[in-house]
């Protein structure tokens, strides 16, 4: 992780899986139709929720312009990831944002992995890591608790999602001085976001600060190439 973009969260929540094939959630008649309905709503958003890769929409439409390219191309994913964990997408992308700029390979000195960098043993026996959906899961589960902890409040949980849930009830001045760093970044990148703005001035403070080497390396795990 870049010097001043916080390392992840020391705790995660796990969330539980979804439900499989198309039949699994179809319990309330009439059944096929139902059936029908789920089975084209995945269809319309393209793979399923495990795979890795991005459904090929081509669109960040649900989330803000504000963010870079390596987080634009998860921008399919994140609003199904936020809707199943009851966030807001573009807090689910502030926090990818600061975590990984979209890197499903990231991995910090902490041994946190994956795009919302969750530490390893928030993961079930046999879960990988470093798959965006499971990760995605295990993350956004934990931000949700925050945010509940928090009364909402998106500054709060972001706190809690750096330094612990613990530090929600805390005074400010006794954070640590990264979770402070965090909170200054992500609330300023998701104020600029919900904002309605076309670019982020936090955002462009982050990347000068060292978060542009986390994205060039996103980049290259991505594929995107070298260049913006």
């Amino acid at each position: 992780m870049p010097p001043n973009a916080p390392p992840s969260p020391p705790a995660r929540a796990a969330a539980s899986p979804t439900g499989g094939g198309c039949l699994s959630e179809a319990l309330l008649p009439p059944l096929a139709v139902l059936a029908v309905s789920v089975c084209l709503a995945t269809l319309l958003l393209g793979a399923p929720a495990g795979s890795s890769t991005p459904p090929p929409s081509g669109s960040a439409e649900g989330i803000s312009p504000v963010f870079t390219p390596e987080v634009a191309h998860w921008a399919a994913w994140i609003r199904l990831w936020a809707a199943e964990a009851g966030v807001d997408p573009n807090l689910a992308a502030t926090v990818m944002q600061i975590e990984s700029c979209g890197d499903p390979r990231a991995r910090s000195s902490a041994g946190a992995l994956g795009l919302f960098q969750v530490m390893p043993y928030h993961f079930a026996p046999g879960e990988n890591p470093f798959d965006p959906a499971t990760n995605a899961r295990r993350g956004l589960a934990y931000l949700r608790r925050a945010l509940m902890a928090a009364g909402g409040e998106a500054r709060l949980a972001l706190a809690g999602y750096n330094g612990g849930i613990g530090l929600i009830g805390r005074s400010e001045l006794d954070w640590p001085a990264e979770t402070r760093r965090y909170v200054y970044w992500g609330s300023g990148i998701y104020a600029e976001a919900v904002s309605g703005a076309q670019e982020s001035l936090r955002l462009q403070e982050w990347l000068a600060a060292g978060g542009d080497g986390l994205c060039r390396r996103a980049r290259l795990s991505l594929g995107l190439g070298a260049n913006r």
